[in-house]
């Protein structure tokens, strides 16, 4: 993949390649390793991370990497923090959430409220590959995910769903 992703300065500094062990310090480098794996997952629109191929893990130019050890110590803060959920038993593989459903939730109803959706019907199919949703964090989004943020809307009784003969044509009326 081209590498046109823009690295913090934070990951030319070795340090950063080794997990802290004062715990306020380990705390910080945690968020750092969680925002740069969620940035990079976004601009490539990746959905999953197999967590012991992930080439974020190591620097080339300063020659560092994360241990195996570390690796899993990352992952499990970005699925503690609800940014990642295992997708398998081993725990090698897990989904990166982009940004949160409850996030997601807000964007797909402030969408609609902006291009006036609110008492009209559109698809699942519209709300993460139509047209009018070009440059949102939910367009690209998969179906499972999507489904999460408007139960969350759901919930609020801000919107409500109707079976379609797919799932791709389920309807999604706002309030």
């Amino acid at each position: 993949m081209g590498d046109s992703f823009e690295y913090p300065d934070f990951y030319n500094f070795p340090p950063f390649f080794t997990i802290q062990p004062v715990l306020a310090t380990k705390e910080k480098q945690l968020d750092l390793w969680r925002d740069l794996i969620v940035r990079y997952h976004t601009q490539y629109k990746l959905k999953t991370l197999k967590i012991y191929e992930c080439s974020l893990w190591s620097n080339d130019k300063i020659q560092r990497s994360l241990n195996r050890e570390e690796v899993q110590i990352v992952a499990d803060n970005l699925v503690a923090n609800g940014h990642g959920e295992w997708i398998d038993e081993s725990h090698t593989t897990l989904r990166v959430l982009w940004r949160k459903p409850e996030e997601l939730a807000r964007d797909v109803y402030e969408w609609a409220v902006q291009n006036g959706n609110i008492g009209s019907v559109c698809t699942l199919y519209e709300l993460h590959s139509g047209e009018d949703v070009n440059g949102m964090s939910f367009e690209g989004l998969d179906e499972e995910l999507l489904r999460r943020a408007l139960a969350v809307l759901e919930n609020e009784g801000k919107c409500t769903i109707f079976k379609g003969d797919t799932s791709e044509e389920d309807g999604i009326k706002f309030f």
